[in-house]
């Protein structure tokens, strides 16, 4: 007869915990991470903002999916972004034969100045469901910061290494909502930071924020082409617009 041996109930919570964690880990690394850039005709920019705004309201519908949120570039008002996070790959596919993802595909045709581009990425230090639709007040005036960062070969694993440290400072800052990196599918080397901040006073506090000058200093000495800030992009947005 096998005898079975009762854990102390210090290892039982040391092992639930550890088969917890490994499950959340599971599921995060399933998590699908899609930017969408849409450069689009002046004449169709408000048919476009407003399909997309659609196609926002119903992909946060679904139960695979984790975040939509849609914007403009401050700079260059007709260029939208769409960014999504879904919990797989066939969660994100099945939402493209959606009828309201057909009509974007079918508008493009003939609104867009330039293809679609997609950019899958992988997040680093992944955020909940819970987290991503946080969302600033009634009363702020949102910031959202995303930033394109090209570095140089056999230098990333630097910079994933400094944001592993800075990262948890960043998202306890008062003026912070949402602070992501996300790394390419295709190229290790190039990243993506999406920054939410309740408005900008806590962007200028975030600048000043001492642990963000390790990643200043990367920035500065460790990227494909100077000055980083070519790769930031200010975007205002346009859907869901939800607020606290």
């Amino acid at each position: 007869m096998i005898k079975i041996t009762k854990l102390p109930p210090l290892l039982f919570s040391l092992f639930f915990l550890f088969l917890f964690s490994g499950i959340l880990k599971a599921q995060h690394s399933e998590t699908i991470g899609k930017l969408t850039k849409f450069e689009v005709k002046a004449e169709y920019l408000d048919e476009f903002k407003e399909e997309l705004s659609s196609y926002v309201k119903t992909s946060i519908s679904k139960d695979g999916n984790i975040m939509s949120e849609a914007y403009f570039e401050k700079e260059k008002p007709s260029v939208l972004w769409l960014i999504e996070r879904w919990k797989n790959v066939k969660e994100s596919e099945i939402f493209t034969q959606d009828s309201q993802a057909k009509k974007i595909n079918s508008l493009a045709k003939k609104a867009l100045t330039q293809p679609i581009k997609i950019i899958k990425v992988k997040d680093l230090e992944p955020l909940s469901k819970e987290e991503w639709r946080r969302t600033s007040r009634k009363e702020d005036n949102q910031l959202t910061i995303m930033l394109f960062v090209d570095a140089k070969l056999g230098t990333q694993q630097k910079f994933k290494d400094v944001y592993h440290v800075a990262m948890p400072q960043f998202r306890s800052e008062p003026g912070v909502v949402t602070y992501q990196l996300s790394e390419f599918e295709n190229d290790p080397t190039q990243f993506v930071t999406y920054e939410k901040f309740r408005g900008d006073d806590a962007f200028q506090y975030h600048l000043k924020f001492p642990p963000i000058q390790p990643v200043i200093d990367y920035l500065n000495t460790n990227i494909k082409e100077q000055p980083f800030q070519k790769g930031l992009h200010n975007l205002i947005e346009f859907a869901p617009l939800t607020r606290e």
